[in-house]
């Protein structure tokens, strides 16, 4: 009787592991990468999880963020139409999973660059060795790879205390990362050093230096974007706060505030993650006063 219990429980165990593999698969069941051509080398992959970009030349490949695990075959299929599998550098622009989940798939093959603060938080999340970042600096850096001048940029307290922009110089390009929610409210992770008039500030400062003609390639959002879209992403962030903010001056608790809600104007930016409600409740909590 008890090796029969002790067989019933393993095949129990079994069928969990199995259950929870066909879950993890059926997550990206459907999800294909779409390879964008930008400009010269570079390139956008759409998938699932923050939108990826590439450098593609005769120094290899380097790639910046990495999507799920789940997703790494289907990416490196995508980077081998562009002539190389495996990334010789994989940047990270910030910690949060959706961006950083397959670092330990490309990790052995790559060197993953990455602000101090992300590998902290990567380690301190229970990553494993092979994805932590192995190349980590505090305010910027540049890389000379593929006949291109790419400078990362550290710009503090945003959408989390680690987050980079990368600029691709000469093909005035920039990868804005969770900076730049394209045609969305933005998730300002308050709990990991994110804060809304930062991150607007932040926004603030990467227009100063982008023109007209930079492609800017948002963290999220399908399709690639400009200065203009940003400028009018930095604006909804100023004035949903102006509004949040001077209703809580006047009183009002953050439930009232929920219940009178934005403009109307504003509407076509919720989404499934950050719905007007969420994002009235993260501006009042990011301003104290």
């Amino acid at each position: 009787m008890k090796q029969i219990i002790r067989w019933q429980a393993a095949l129990l165990i079994l069928s969990i592991g199995f259950a929870t593999a066909a879950n993890a698969q059926d997550r990206f069941d459907g999800v294909s990468i779409e390879t964008i051509p930008l400009t010269g080398n570079i390139y956008m992959l759409v998938g699932q999880g923050g939108n990826i970009g590439v450098s593609a030349g005769d120094d290899g490949i380097l790639m910046v963020d990495g999507q799920y695990a789940g997703l790494a075959d289907r990416i490196r299929l995508a980077l081998t139409d562009l002539g190389d599998p495996d990334p010789r550098f994989l940047i990270n622009t910030h910690f949060h999973d959706d961006h950083t989940n397959a670092n330990p798939e490309f990790g052995p093959g790559s060197v993953i660059v990455a602000h101090e603060n992300v590998r902290t938080r990567l380690q301190d999340g229970g990553m494993a060795p092979e994805g932590l970042p192995q190349l980590t600096f505090e305010d910027r850096m540049t890389l000379n790879f593929n006949g291109e001048r790419i400078e990362l940029v550290h710009y503090p307290r945003g959408h989390t205390d680690g987050d980079i922009v990368i600029y691709f110089t000469d093909a005035n390009v920039v990868h804005m990362g969770d900076l730049f929610f394209h045609d969305r409210f933005p998730f300002v992770d308050l709990g990991a050093g994110g804060d809304v008039q930062g991150h607007m500030d932040n926004v603030t400062a990467v227009l100063e230096r982008i023109d007209d003609d930079t492609l800017v390639i948002p963290g999220h959002g399908d399709a690639v974007s400009n200065k203009a879209e940003l400028t009018e992403f930095r604006d909804m962030i100023h004035a949903t706060s102006v509004v949040v903010r001077s209703m809580k001056s006047e009183g009002m608790n953050k439930e009232e505030i929920v219940e009178r809600g934005l403009d109307a104007r504003w509407s076509d930016w919720s989404w499934g993650f950050i719905s007007e409600a969420r994002w009235i409740e993260t501006i009042y909590d990011s301003y104290p006063e």
